[in-house]
């Protein structure tokens, strides 16, 4: 069962990923550096945290 908190954590993650994977974000990455992109480790480091935080979000609440 979702509690409510929970819920409200998961919207809220939703739109943190939305907001990271926005094409202004994205171009201001593919932009930055010069020669080497760094739109791939954007995307590496971006995905990878949406999907930690997603893990912590689902695992973590066994106690409440």
């Amino acid at each position: 069962m979702i509690t409510p908190r929970r819920k409200e954590r998961l919207i809220a993650l939703v739109v943190l990923a939305t907001a990271l994977f926005t094409p202004p974000l994205l171009l201001v990455a593919d932009r930055a550096g010069g020669s080497p992109s760094w739109l791939p480790a954007y995307l590496f480091v971006a995905w990878a945290l949406v999907i930690g935080l997603m893990a912590w979000l689902m695992e973590g609440g066994r106690g409440e």
